[in-house]
């Protein structure tokens, strides 16, 4: 099994070996970590190693990873991961946070961070044999599966709510998923594919239940830490900088523990000497765990979700514990922001940066503008900011942020009306 030992419940600490479980502790049905041999990675591969390989995906990372050279040379799941990491300078100046970095990740195949997970998922499943794969999303994570497990040669079925947005709809059926809309919540899909997974036997990618997920989406940590190292100009050969704050949007909770994940797996190796403040960011209107962060306790208490950002709204966080964690562990804190504030966010990340964001990436940065304005951060703090998704999934919330287009007559002077009448807006 190489690097991979085994697994750690993140609730009561019971440890098993690699073949013992697949997705959650027997004991409390606690979130697994997986859990490397580090001494042996550390002894077998080096930064520099790293910062050598001439492969710009996910799989640069393959050592840090509990799964054994997949063989996907030439394949959409090469395309995955090393997303553009760049300095955003109208927003640093409309901010006055000269130190801020905005990292893309709506760049991925699927135009979302859950490729990530995906790609990993789909890794394993082949490995362990599985015949089909199954999840449960709002959208994203389904699309995610679809697009990797086709590019694998993996069946998929996608369980989504009727809601989902139809330009995430067409994404999984596009790529020949089994295609479901459940009539009801997204945590409704999400129990009936469990059921579905132990009835026939399927290899299940549900977020915030299988342990995998969080592995794919720790890269995302890796590229943060050695893009941000070239991006300040300090790379040695021996270790990576790190931002002061990350933030990030939060809605089952396993993005911000994958990421979470891999800062401490960079930690343990020696490869950065601090970890960042993580700051996780939840709309008011799915705020299950800033609702527990401001109570200063780890009960998460469901919620019944209504916000216009859909890949974060849920009523129940499945991998709520670890997404608390990685805020309270590190020193960073959880923001809650109105649906109005992400509009806004979505509008100033394309207008200021050229960033076109589906309102749960964009959540992110409404997050740093509350954040900046309450006084969690130093405006000299190093600064990164991730978005998890493309404006493209979402078009109806993004004609929300952006506004209707004029008609107008074919004739300069309606042309001339209209812009005169848009400069007094």
């Amino acid at each position: 099994m190489g690097t991979f030992l085994g697994y750690r419940c993140s609730i009561c600490g019971s440890e098993y070996g690699p073949d013992e479980v697949t997705y959650t502790c027997s004991q409390d049905s606690g979130n697994l970590d997986v859990v490397l041999d580090i001494q042996q990675v550390r002894n077998s591969n080096s930064v520099q190693e790293i910062e050598a390989s001439r492969e710009s995906s996910i799989w640069r990372y393959l050592p840090l990873l509990p799964i054994p050279d997949p063989g996907y040379e030439g394949t959409t799941l090469c395309a995955v991961g090393w997303t553009p990491l760049f300095t955003p300078r109208n927003l640093q100046k409309a901010l006055g946070l000269p130190n801020l970095w905005l990292k893309d990740d709506g760049r991925n195949p699927t135009a979302s961070f859950k490729d990530r997970a995906s790609a990993v998922v789909v890794a394993r499943a082949q490995q362990i044999g599985a015949e089909v794969a199954i999840t449960a999303s709002t959208g994203n994570a389904g699309a995610a599966l679809a697009g990797m497990a086709a590019a694998a040669g993996l069946p998929a079925v996608i369980l989504a709510p009727r809601t989902a947005p139809a330009a995430k709809v067409a994404q999984l059926l596009i790529f020949g998923a089994r295609v479901l809309l459940v009539d009801g919540s997204y945590d409704e899909a999400f129990d009936l594919s469990l059921e579905a997974a132990q009835a026939f036997g399927w290899y299940c990618r549900n977020t915030g239940y299988n342990p995998f997920t969080a592995e794919g989406k720790k890269t995302a940590a890796f590229e943060i830490c050695e893009q941000f190292t070239d991006a300040v100009g300090a790379r040695n050969g021996r270790s990576w900088q790190v931002p002061d704050a990350v933030f990030v949007s939060v809605g089952d909770g396993n993005i911000i523990s994958g990421l979470h994940k891999g800062f401490k797996d960079l930690h343990d190796l020696g490869w950065i000497d601090r970890m960042p403040r993580i700051f996780g960011v939840q709309s008011t209107g799915s705020a299950a765990i800033y609702n527990a962060f401001v109570a200063g306790n780890e009960d998460i208490v469901p919620v019944r979700a209504d916000t216009l950002a859909d890949s974060i709204s849920v009523n129940l966080p499945r991998d709520g514990l670890r997404a608390l964690r990685a805020a309270t562990q590190t020193g960073g804190a959880y923001v809650a922001v109105e649906d109005d504030e992400i509009l806004a966010a979505m509008r100033d990340l394309a207008r200021k940066a050229g960033v076109f964001a589906e309102p749960a990436g964009a959540t992110a940065y409404a997050g740093l503008v509350q954040a900046q304005e309450t006084g969690l951060i130093d405006p000299e703090n190093r600064i990164l900011v991730l978005n998890t998704g493309n404006g493209l999934k979402d078009v109806r919330a993004a004609m929300q942020a952006a506004g209707e287009a004029r008609i107008i007559e074919p004739s300069l002077a309606a042309m001339r009306d209209a812009l005169a009448e848009q400069a007094e807006r």
